[in-house]
């Protein structure tokens, strides 16, 4: 499949030439790891891995992807009030999958005991691909939308700069000021900031909630750096921390090692190999807490898998976003085929289709983070296994997305230079924050784009998969011709 860039990348000599430069940017730009070998070191680091040019995005399904995010935001936070929707919707999945389980059982004890809680952060990511199945313009349809620790917003903010140089090395400076202003990074820190700011205690801090093992420390750093910039203190603490020295007063106000804690910003806890018995005990904790979390274990929940595929039933959207019926046939639009595998009439026949057609689906448990999905022949078999259990309502079923592959070079730190037919992903930054029942932030708050080479089925830039990439309008039309670039989208 040709590529946008051919022209530019003739001979293996400016291919190579384009390659240092874009290296050299990305260290000079701060668009960091830390390295597999010393993953909690700094003094040794890398670049995270990115495509050598930007990949081309239809412009009307960048827009459309932009304007949808507020009705995501507030469909989110919908179905973190409504207890009686998150029961029923995952009445199935608790029965067979222990996390989720455990999750919901903390979600019920808060709630019985009395939210102290009363302002709500939340910082989602909505992720797409662009769906050429059908003849005609592609279409935008939903992947998932993660509603904990979305990552890489920090290093999206500094990696159009990159592309930007690469592009300028190429003698092509019209077209990298066309690259679109993206900064992630300011959008997620000015909702923490805002929930800090309701929270109303000057003296306190925000709590980054982080993993054992912190590779990708330098994108969470961008965010902690806005906050530093607005005089907000940021402390970083793991579970275990918060089990030792976690404290709650008799107003449930959160303290840290003496310090009263405003907001928890979770970039750990969405996976069960984050959790020990200290860490589930830790987990109630936080969320018993006055403190604003970002997200709260509702919030959570309203990530699963399942409740996705809950709100592709007819009907739905409806009761949870009443009278807004221009923001349902946006959300709607976005959707692809989801299907319930629970035990049932509905369930076999769906199950029975998927193992004849593996090639057409994609079955996904209820997980965050790259690399659980299940396509293909491993589809098949693992369907076949569990066809006849209930193990098998820990799944969904999704029609499998047909992106048209484009040519990219992926740049890792010790591996070969080389062109690949990749696909790409692209995610839109959402935050919002309520305080009692008044929406008081309601944004867009950046993108990312990742791409892959695709012989990977599955799998993100953390799960060491896919790469992080930069967006290029061109013309959503067939025809147009990738020349006729249009310029920079306004209002991001």
């Amino acid at each position: 499949m040709a590529g946008l860039w051919d022209a530019a990348l003739r001979g293996e000599a400016a291919v190579r030439r384009a390659a240092l430069a874009a290296v050299d940017a990305a260290l000079l730009e701060g668009v960091l790891m830390r390295t597999e070998a010393e993953p909690n070191a700094s003094d040794v680091v890398s670049y995270a891995p990115f495509t050598l040019l930007p990949s081309a995005v239809p412009s009307a399904l960048f827009r459309q992807a932009y304007a949808v995010q507020q009705d995501f935001n507030l469909l989110v936070d919908a179905i973190s009030q409504d207890r009686e929707f998150l029961e029923r919707a995952l009445a199935s999945t608790v029965k067979v999958d222990d996390f989720t389980a455990r999750l919901f059982r903390i979600h019920l004890q808060v709630l019985e005991e009395g939210l102290a809680q009363s302002v709500f952060l939340g910082i989602n990511r909505s992720d797409y691909m662009f769906d050429c199945g059908v003849p005609g313009v592609p279409a935008l349809k939903q992947i998932e939308i993660n509603t904990i620790a979305a990552s890489f917003g920090g290093l999206a903010s500094r990696t159009a700069a990159v592309h930007g140089r690469v592009l300028k090395e190429l003698g092509m400076a019209e077209e990298a000021s066309r690259l679109l202003p993206n900064n992630p990074s300011e959008g997620l820190a000015s909702g923490i900031a805002k929930a800090w700011e309701l929270y109303g205690s000057q003296s306190a801090v925000v709590m980054f909630l982080v993993e054992e093992v912190q590779r990708n420390i330098f994108d969470q750093r961008c965010v902690e750096n806005e906050l530093w910039n607005r005089n907000i203190r940021v402390i970083r603490k793991r579970f275990r921390d918060v089990f030792e020295r976690g404290s709650l007063d008799e107003a449930r106000r959160l303290y840290m090692d003496g310090q009263e804690v405003a907001v928890v910003y979770y970039r750990e806890g969405y996976v069960p190999t984050n959790y020990n018995q200290q860490n589930w005990e830790a987990r109630l904790l936080l969320e018993r807490s006055r403190a604003v979390k970002c997200p709260d274990i509702a919030t959570q929940l309203a990530g699963t898998k399942k409740v996705q595929q809950e709100l592709s039933r007819p009907g739905t959207l409806e009761k949870l976003l009443p009278g807004r019926t221009e923001a349902i046939a946006r959300i709607r639009a976005t959707f692809a085929g989801l299907y319930s595998l629970d035990v049932g009439e509905e369930g076999d026949k769906i199950a029975a289709t998927a193992i004849a057609n593996p090639d057409q689906f994609v079955l996904k448990p209820q997980r965050e983070g790259g690399g659980n999905n299940l396509y293909g022949e491993e589809l098949r078999q693992v369907l076949e296994k569990i066809k006849d259990s209930p193990e098998r309502t820990s799944y969904i079923l999704m029609d499998k997305i047909q992106p048209q592959p484009t040519r990219n070079y992926l740049l890792r730190a010790h591996s070969p230079l080389k062109a690949s037919e990749c696909i790409s992903e692209l995610g839109i930054f959402g935050v919002y924050v309520r305080q009692g029942k008044e929406l008081v932030m309601n944004e867009a708050a950046g993108h990312l784009l990742r791409t892959k080479a695709v012989e990977h089925a599955d799998g993100g830039v953390a799960a060491g998969v896919a790469v992080l990439d930069t967006p290029y309008l061109v013309p959503s039309s067939p025809g147009s011709g990738a020349a006729a670039l249009i310029s920079t989208f306004p209002g991001v």
